[in-house]
């Protein structure tokens, strides 16, 4: 498999401008195609060689002016008027549909659908494997990978493959060092929104999610339902490798990586690699000096949060 080369810039205005799980795996191998041939200097509409395209974002406008003939003014191409007229609602503060429940309002009506969802809790695609249920067709399809194994996006960075074209552009930060998400109370950044979200509860002593049988509570509901996991003692995730169970889907794909020697993230320094990404964050804070652990008695700070642990037992 033939890997993008080039600048960070140059790969991350591609992956921008990709969502798979919207155009299709067919119009997505073409879109690759196409794309390396602007890379090596080909001009998309004459043949001729034009080595002045050299980036993801321009690239992409050619490409829809090249496809198709409704393009807005932004350069963003559709195949058809009514997809380019929803388009434009983006470029609007306008949100024409309210929901009568809560208020909320929408761009869209099928977003307005959508959205009633959570009122009903109604689930109506169900996975044929586990019988799970979903709001929507795309969650439904996305899960299923999780049965199949299929992994349709791959990073033309390092050829690693994801389930969901998210979890790609997340990837991809490991490859820039992006952290474009910031903590508005001590300034650390994240490489996505939800990893910040779940950080945010660092600060606040709010644990709204309480378990049923030992009345523990969390702060997430992610986290309940991960200790929840404990008084089953269901781990439904196997190793193909050595049949050992695990709890989380994340759990048992880090372990599988002890079999294959594989180590995905890579320090950009000193180019180690490593085989979670909390132990790549870690180790990077060898290369910046920092350290966001911080004693409030003392004022001490440390890289980690288990060695400031250890510490606050000196204060008591």
């Amino acid at each position: 498999m033939a890997l993008v080369t080039g600048s960070a810039d140059t790969y991350d205005g591609v992956i921008k401008t990709v969502n798979a799980e919207e155009a299709g795996m067919k119009g997505m191998q073409r879109y690759w195609r196409v794309f390396h041939r602007a890379l090596e200097g080909e001009d998309l509409q004459s043949g001729k060689l034009k080595p002045n395209i050299t980036s993801g974002s321009e690239y992409h406008r050619v490409f829809n002016m090249q496809e198709n003939s409704n393009v807005h003014s932004c350069g963003k191409g559709f195949t058809d008027s009514s997809t380019l007229l929803k388009h434009q609602q983006v470029h609007t503060d306008e949100r024409p549909f309210k929901c009568l429940d809560c208020g909320k309002c929408y761009k869209s009506s099928q977003n307005l659908m959508r959205h009633q969802l959570v009122h009903t809790d109604e689930r109506p695609f169900r996975c044929s494997h586990c019988e799970t249920g979903f709001r929507q067709s795309s969650e439904l399809t996305a899960h299923q990978r999780i049965h199949t194994g299929e992994k349709p996006f791959i990073c033309f960075k390092c050829g690693k493959r994801f389930t969901r074209s998210s979890g790609l552009r997340q990837h991809h930060r490991v490859h820039t060092g992006e952290r474009t998400f910031t903590c508005s109370k001590c300034g650390k950044g994240f490489s996505d929104s939800s990893t910040l979200l779940k950080h945010q509860q660092v600060h606040t002593d709010e644990r709204p999610f309480k378990c049923a049988d030992c009345e523990k509570c969390y702060k997430g509901s992610v986290d309940l339902m991960r200790h929840q996991l404990v008084h089953t003692d269901e781990r439904p995730f196997r190793c193909s490798h050595c049949g050992t169970g695990f709890r989380q889907l994340c759990q048992l794909t880090a372990h599988q990586w002890v079999h294959t020697g594989e180590k995905p993230f890579i320090c950009l320094q000193c180019e180690k690699g490593f085989i979670q990404s909390a132990t790549l964050q870690r180790h990077q804070r060898i290369h910046t000096g920092e350290r966001p652990f911080t004693c409030f008695v003392c004022g001490k700070r440390f890289t980690r949060s288990s060695t400031l642990m250890s510490h606050q037992r000196v204060h008591k």
